[in-house]
């Protein structure tokens, strides 16, 4: 819920088996807050309150943000979060270092905080990030520093960080409405301070991508398009009087057809639904993507196209319809993840559990089999976390990706504990 330049977030799910940031920006927050706290026990308990679930609803506008927060004793507290807000000189020259580079507004509106932005703002002396001592807790526990109850809400507040920079901005003292209009005007403004060109007629020439994403929240609406159709036309019947060519396999080629008018719908609803569109496939992929409702025969020409045995080709196929190329790649490609990579994934294993839940997970490249169960996780190049299940001796794909490793697991034990 959003009303003027307060908005207010329904409670979350308890975050159990999953870090509190994701985001570069949301784990600078919670660095500030367990860099300030004096009790490392605090914070602790905070963590613990916050994966618990009882942090209700957060309320965020200018300079605070507020909760209330249960204990373990399901005594109730109402806890503040304190951020100053900046001047207005500082919005100021904020606001111009955003117009001057058109990528800070798009990747706002893709939901990212620009490092750029942030860089180019800490040079010259504003802060949008807290740091050290910037967040002041106020709790009705009388407290004096951080204590559980304003943890738990900071810990809250980087999971809403995640999902939006702009609630750090709201907090800085500016709404993403006000902000929008700001830069409009400040758009205009600069447009129509540029020189003139002269009269001659110069080249035509583009505009880049990024600017003209950047200027769509700030132009007028493009005409409405016209409905999508529900479902993929039909192609041309071949069923003709005249013979076909000499080798032309005529169910082979209305199939492509029938798969091409699928493939079309798909990559016009992502256009009109602001999706990614999907990418040309390679061969070898899009053969995988071709046998998902093929009849037998023609799975089995494309597993003899592309080489792979028939149990091969149904592995593929599975593993197509819970991730894409993405899915596919972890399931025919291992691979040794580079020492950053391999930080990253150790850390992010390390984070998912608490220490005395964490399952014995053994390493080999980038698969983490379960010691005492037929239970893998696989590391994508992407950095998500993939489920699988041994099955009549073989790895096979058990659910889609999570960014969590222990989401993951749950989702492939069906929410029991594997340790």
């Amino acid at each position: 819920m959003s009303t003027g330049d307060e908005r207010t977030f329904e409670p979350l799910p308890p975050a159990h088996g999953r870090g509190f940031a994701v985001t570069w920006w949301g784990q600078a927050w919670l660095k500030a807050l367990e860099d300030t706290a004096l009790d490392n026990q605090q914070t602790k308990a905070g963590r613990r309150l916050a994966r618990a679930g009882a942090v209700g609803a957060v309320s965020v506008r200018p300079g605070r943000i507020t909760a209330v927060v249960q204990d373990k004793g399901r005594a109730a507290f109402r806890s503040d979060v304190l951020l100053q807000q900046l001047s207005e000189d500082a919005w100021d020259r904020l606001l111009d270092m955003a117009v001057e580079s058109s990528g800070h507004i798009a990747a706002l509106l893709d939901r990212e905080m620009p490092p750029l932005l942030v860089e180019d703002a800490a040079a010259a002396g504003i802060e949008l990030l807290p740091g050290i001592g910037d967040l002041e807790p106020e709790c009705t526990c009388e407290a004096w520093d951080h204590c559980g109850h304003t943890a738990a809400l900071s810990y809250q507040m980087a999971r809403l960080l995640d999902q939006d920079p702009f609630v750090l901005l709201l907090m800085r003292g500016r709404g993403e409405r006000a902000l929008l209009d700001e830069l409009q005007a400040r758009s205009v403004a600069r447009a129509s301070a540029a020189p003139q060109e002269s009269d001659v007629p110069a080249p035509s020439r583009g505009v880049r991508a990024e600017e003209a994403y950047a200027m769509g929240a700030i132009l007028p609406p493009l005409p409405a398009l016209p409905d999508l159709p529900e479902t993929p036309g039909q192609p041309p019947a071949l069923d003709t009087e005249t013979a076909p060519a000499p080798g032309l396999d005529v169910s082979a080629v209305e199939f492509l057809a029938h798969s091409a008018t699928v493939r079309a719908h798909q990559v016009l609803t992502a256009a009109l639904s602001g999706r990614p569109v999907p990418t040309p496939l390679e061969e070898n992929q899009d053969a995988v993507r071709l046998a998902i409702g093929a009849p037998a025969e023609v799975r089995a020409r494309l597993a003899e196209g592309t080489g792979r045995s028939r149990d091969a080709l149904e592995l593929a196929v599975q593993a197509w319809e819970f991730g894409g190329e993405a899915a596919l790649d972890v399931l025919e490609n291992e691979w040794t993840p580079d020492p950053d990579e391999a930080v990253r994934a150790r850390a992010a294993l390390d984070a998912a559990w608490e220490e005395d839940e964490r399952p014995h997970l053994k390493a080999a490249r980038n698969r983490w089999s379960l010691a005492d169960a037929p239970a893998q996780l696989r590391y994508g190049r992407d950095g998500r976390w993939w489920p699988y299940r041994k099955e009549r001796g073989r790895w096979a794909p058990a659910g889609p990706a999570a960014q969590d490793p222990a989401a993951a697991l749950a989702a492939l034990v069906g929410g029991e504990q594997i340790t």
